[in-house]
């Protein structure tokens, strides 16, 4: 027997595998395996382990459906996060395979597939594609409300709003580098986004602040009046309502701003209640900051009365704003991987399942999103966010791919520097981060190219179009929420003076339209197809500049190939024996609308241009 029949092993958390999703506790689940019809498989056991103690359960050998053979059990969920793998016994030895692929050697626990049961994250994020905003830089609604010099004054400089794309003078303090940007601005272009085909806003902070990035909050209770106000932001509701579209607000609650009046009290007195909102070494200049930047002190959780006021009471930040008129439909949680950690006092978790309850109990449908660069796993496992900004598990792979590998950090003078990742190494770290966390958490990701906090996608690909869009097509077919970030769509790079928070280009003629036109083309496969909200994932090909997976429902696949190379990918046959698709099945060419059919297990493949080549299957 080959060893290919390896390759079609597989099984993920999907509906074609799983036939309960989301099941209450004591309910039953059938689980499916799929392997090729020709394999020599004696058995295959479903290992568990209840309360603790391993269980060898045989599965029932179930329909043959060529090119798969599926497999199949029963599975009680009795505990709220079931464990489980594989074991194969073959004419070629015994094998086992989890959520981290296939093995000869027994895995680690902590590899199995999981189901979580009565999990109650909301489902409308698997529907939803998102559109960060960064407010000041989308567009000027009210100039009346633009702010101006004689307002404040932030450490000798005072605030400027520059006229729209303006480069401000190199002297102008980053921060107080203003062009007007407002709700009113963003309502005003609500048509724009509903024609693009997003269905969501992310929103960076629009709490009252002094910086145009308003992560230095000096009031969580008030939306900032140069960003339009509280009226503004109910009004933005309500036009959003009349569209059938969402928003995220952006919330600080790992620090706040100097000025705000919780740390000026605390400043002024060491016995004020507010003082034990925060952590002095030496009364009142040797305080814990945010990285040690002193404008941004850092909210000290032991406090029960900061907590309180920020998650636990009736009133408190978390909840408010989910209720009308604001109504949020969730929260962005910025560096929510430092969230309650100082030293000896780790409180991350707890302080995450505590955020988690008073959101649901507040809006039982509102989306928990985390801001996190890094391993998030400890906080996928449906207890705390219901997903995080996944640079970790998609952003970050991608890029290496494209550009080659980068890494950096605060203190660090020189980031780190090398080659291209392979095809193999990429599908190897999205594999693992897939594996880590239970596949409804996993469904939940936000997924995206870039953000405010990091270089554009077009300015990563160093302005290549086709790997501009081979980055847009696997954004929107991976498994998880995908994000957009503001005017990528239309071809904006980073700028000497602003970096990636340039203004939005509203004059058409300077858009890349065919760029707009790919987006709200697979925007729109995306919102359509079954298979890419929801379905499996299976990666089919690995070479060494292009990767393929598989994307299916019980009722749809889709095949998506990405290919860096500036040579096209030959044209040739592709055996799809080992991802289960039956001979005969129809695809068609999104993207150019050839049509292709698989004969005797082979795909005719065209020639793939550097880019993404994306098949959806006929009915």
């Amino acid at each position: 027997m080959s060893a290919n029949w390896l390759s079609s092993i597989h099984h993920d958390g999907s509906d074609r595998y799983v036939s309960n999703l989301y099941p209450r506790l004591g309910q039953t689940v059938r689980l499916r395996l799929r392997v090729s019809h020709q394999a020599s498989v004696h058995r295959v056991i479903l290992r568990t382990l209840p309360n603790g103690e391993q269980r060898l359960s045989p599965m029932q050998r179930g329909a043959t459906e060529p090119p798969a053979q599926w497999w199949e059990s029963e599975l009680l969920i009795d505990e709220p996060s079931v464990h489980y793998r594989f074991i194969i016994e073959a004419a070629d030895g015994i094998w086992h395979y989890s959520a981290a692929g296939l093995s000869a050697h027994v895995p680690l626990d902590r590899t199995d597939f999981r189901i979580l049961a009565d999990y109650d994250s909301p489902g409308w994020p698997l529907e939803t594609v998102f559109y960060q905003i960064f407010p000041d830089r989308f567009a000027n609604g009210d100039p009346s409300t633009d702010p101006r010099p004689e307002e404040y004054e932030y450490r000798g400089h005072r605030p400027m709003t520059y006229p729209w794309e303006t480069p401000p003078p190199p002297d102008q303090l980053g921060p107080l580098v203003f062009y007007g940007g407002d709700l009113p601005g963003i309502e005003s272009h609500l048509e724009y986004l509903a024609d693009l085909g997003v269905n969501a806003l992310y929103l960076n902070p629009v709490f009252t602040a002094l910086s145009n990035h308003k992560y230095d909050v000096t009031d969580y209770s008030h939306v900032d009046p140069h960003l339009g106000g509280d009226d503004a932001l109910a009004s933005l509701r309500r036009a959003l309502d009349a569209r059938g579209m969402r928003y995220l607000l952006d919330i600080v609650p790992n620090h706040c701003g100097y000025w705000h009046p919780w740390f000026q009290a605390a400043l002024a007195n060491a016995d004020a209640l507010e003082a034990e909102f925060f952590t002095f070494n030496k009364h009142p200049d040797d305080y814990a900051s945010w990285l040690g930047v002193w404008s941004l002190p850092k909210l000290n959780y032991r406090s029960l009365e900061l907590r309180r006021r920020i998650y636990d009471g009736s009133n408190a930040v978390f909840r408010r704003w989910l209720l009308p008129p604001f109504s949020a439909d969730g929260w962005r949680v910025d560096v929510a991987n430092m969230l309650g950690r100082q030293g000896e006092t780790q409180l991350g978790q707890e302080l995450g399942r505590a955020i988690r309850r008073a959101v649901r109990e507040g809006r039982p449908d509102a989306y928990l999103m985390g801001e996190n660069f890094f391993d998030a796993t400890d906080q996928l496992q449906g207890d705390q966010w219901d997903g995080v900004m996944n640079y970790d598990g998609f952003t970050h792979p991608l890029w290496n791919w494209l550009r080659g590998y980068k890494q950096g950090a605060h203190g660090l003078a020189e980031p780190l520097r090398g080659p291209r990742w392979s095809s193999e190494t990429m599908v190897t770290a999205w594999q693992s981060r897939l594996a880590a966390i239970p596949w409804v958490v996993a469904c939940r990701q936000y997924n995206l190219l870039d953000s405010h906090d990091t270089a554009r996608i077009r300015t990563i690909v160093g302005g290549n179009d086709a790997l501009h869009r081979l980055a847009v097509a696997l954004l929107l077919t991976f498994p998880g929420v995908p994000g957009l970030y503001y005017g990528d769509e239309i071809g904006l790079t980073d700028l000497p003076h602003v970096k990636q928070r340039g203004c939005m280009v509203w004059d058409e003629a300077r858009w890349n339209k065919p760029l707009r036109d790919y987006h709200r083309q697979l925007i729109r496969l995306r919102r359509e197809s079954v298979a890419l909200r929801q379905g499996g994932f299976q990666v089919i090909l690995t070479e060494a500049d292009t990767i393929a997976y598989q994307r299916d429902s019980t009722t749809e696949r889709v095949l998506v190939f990405a290919h860096r190379g500036q040579q096209p990918r030959p044209a040739g046959g592709l055996s799809l024996a080992h991802a289960g698709v039956p001979d005969g099945t129809h695809f068609v060419d999104v993207l150019g609308g050839e049509e292709i059919r698989l004969r005797d297990g082979v795909l005719p493949l065209p020639e793939v241009a550097q880019g993404a080549l994306i098949l959806r299957q006929v009915a």
